[in-house]
């Protein structure tokens, strides 16, 4: 399941296409005329991905931060070229879910709250912690069911698996509430990187997050606090807020442990696979010998756990994989499945991927070597709070 055809290349694009027009229509309802300031952390998709949806957009202002050693450089320079007056890029030093706990914490501060709404402005996300942002994507499941239909793979009523591969747990969390709505799936095939605290969560019961933090061929998955698992576990736990609240506490200090009733209501429904950088490449090695089909780094970590799901349940359920990005924004890492000698300019491996693969570059992918870089920001962690006051002159 492509989800990637849209202007950044990335399966986020819907639902950041989406997003500014509902979140303007709310402000316009619900808060008196306020500018919107939205801040973003990424680990490499969702940053360019709001940038286009809400460049220019009217009673807007975006900063997205992302972790300077963390994301391609393709994705870096489709962030650093971003066009639009009302945004801003910033570089931090530290790793994804240093950006995403430093956004958390700027949303929770008073003080600049306050400073904030003196200037007729309020804080919104376009993170997948935004409900906006997961509401369109559950579209993708029925979209996917329904093709599957039409294709005559399966009748009306049959049951699909799902595969996702994930960091945030905001697609898969979106397929999810489309089986609430009715879609028949069967069971949720949660794809991780070496970062795969979801797997071990799932096997296991138990979350933690005290452990080892890799940077990885597939970026977007370098995360080891997935904010969309607390939305599951509400529903799963009975909607027991008292009992969620003492998990999440207890994730401050590093990990908590689900109830049994929980833990078997999430395996149940789940299977958590993992897959290191270097079965990432085989996968897409192999998946190109085989079906002469090109994944992306990310995509092809969800090829693998399924593979391993499949081995271990032989389950024929008819399966959809979330495909979500285009391998040509990691051109370096997708190269390594051809065992080929490799230019040093991104452009030049788009290139020579496109030649050995016969397949087609994607336009705004191109389109990005000639756009002058516009941002070079850098601060650390501690710092965002200040960048952001600067940013938005308050």
């Amino acid at each position: 399941l492509e989800l990637w055809h849209g202007p950044t290349c990335a399966f986020k694009d819907m639902a950041l296409q989406i997003l500014p027009h509902l979140l303007t229509r709310s402000l316009k309802k619900t808060a008196d005329g306020k500018t919107a300031v939205i801040l973003v952390a990424t680990s490499g998709d969702t940053g360019k991905a709001a940038l286009e949806g809400f460049k220019d957009v009217a009673g807007t202002e975006m900063i997205v931060f992302y972790p300077e050693n963390g994301v391609s450089p393709m994705q870096k320079r489709q962030m650093n070229t971003q066009e639009g007056e009302n945004v801003c890029v910033c570089a931090i030093h530290g790793n994804f879910d240093d950006a995403q706990t430093g956004v958390k914490k700027i949303f929770t501060d008073p003080a600049l709250k306050a400073e904030l709404a003196q200037h007729n402005k309020m804080f919104s996300s376009a993170n997948s912690i935004n409900w906006g942002r997961l509401l369109p994507q559950i579209v993708y499941y029925f979209s996917a069911y329904l093709d599957l239909v039409n294709a005559k793979k399966i009748k009306m009523g049959d049951a699909i698996n799902v595969v996702v591969p994930t960091g945030n747990f905001g697609n898969i969390l979106a397929s999810y509430y489309a089986k609430r709505m009715g879609l028949p799936v069967h069971k949720f095939i949660c794809a991780s990187n070496s970062n795969n605290v979801l797997t071990d969560f799932i096997r296991t019961g138990t979350y933690d997050k005290k452990r080892a933090f890799y940077t990885t061929i597939s970026p977007s998955m370098d995360i080891l606090v997935s904010s969309n698992l607390e939305r599951l576990l509400y529903h799963l736990c009975g909607e027991d807020t008292e009992k969620l609240t003492g998990w999440m506490n207890a994730l401050q200090g590093g990990a908590y442990t689900v109830d049994a009733a929980t833990a078997d209501a999430v395996r149940a429904l789940f299977y958590g696979g993992c897959c290191d950088d270097k079965e990432t490449v085989e996968v897409i090695r192999n998946t190109f010998e085989k079906d002469g089909y090109l994944c992306d780094t990310h995509t092809a970590v969800a090829v693998g756990v399924y593979e391993q799901y499949l081995k271990e349940t032989g389950d024929n359920t008819p399966a959809v994989i979330a495909s979500t990005a285009s391998p040509y924004k990691f051109p370096d890492s997708v190269l390594d499945a051809f065992d080929c000698e490799k230019p040093a300019d991104p452009f030049a491996e788009a290139e020579l991927l496109a030649k050995l693969s016969n397949t087609k570059i994607p336009a705004p992918i191109t389109a990005l070597r000639t756009k002058p870089v516009r941002f070079e920001n850098t601060c650390a962690a501690a710092d965002m709070a200040d960048f952001v006051r600067e940013t938005v002159r308050v």
